[in-house]
């Protein structure tokens, strides 16, 4: 009794191990494969592309280093206002340096009529040679999608 309750155990604990790995495959491209659309440019419009860094990063590298250079003057109470100064004025400084460095690029806004008829807006970096009417790929999807000509 005790064998076949062990095999019936077994058997449902493997069939629900199997029916969990096949409801976690995954059904779009998988890691290595891309997903290609074709199409044609019914629009191309052109526009600034914020970047992508990090906002902060600078005030926060900025603060850093200002703490480190605000312990090397004075001792005790007067240590310690010299420290919290040098966070605050160093994240100033990091800030604003951030901001030269964080310019906008130019891009495009195109608008791509798909074999199957659904229109499709992808903002990418100025692709030259891309023109309305021009037969074109859409490759990837979402936020990494980029239309390259045919």
């Amino acid at each position: 009794m005790k064998a076949k309750l062990k095999r019936l155990c077994g058997g449902v604990m493997s069939s629900f191990f199997v029916v969990m790995l096949v409801a976690c495959a995954g059904v779009g491209p998988q890691p290595g494969e891309m997903e290609i659309r074709s199409g044609v440019i019914e629009q191309i419009t052109e526009t600034q592309i914020e970047t992508n860094h990090h906002r902060g990063v600078g005030a926060v590298v900025g603060g850093i280093a200002g703490l480190g250079l605000g312990s090397l003057f004075g001792g005790g109470t007067g240590r310690d206002v010299a420290m919290v100064l040098g966070t605050l004025g160093g994240a100033l400084a990091g800030n604003e340096v951030q901001k030269k460095y964080d310019k906008p690029v130019a891009g495009q806004q195109i608008f791509v009529r798909t074999a199957n008829g659904v229109l499709v807006s992808i903002t990418q970096p100025a692709t030259p040679g891309l023109s309305k009417g021009q037969k074109v790929y859409i490759e990837g999807s979402g936020e990494a999608a980029r239309v390259v000509p045919q």
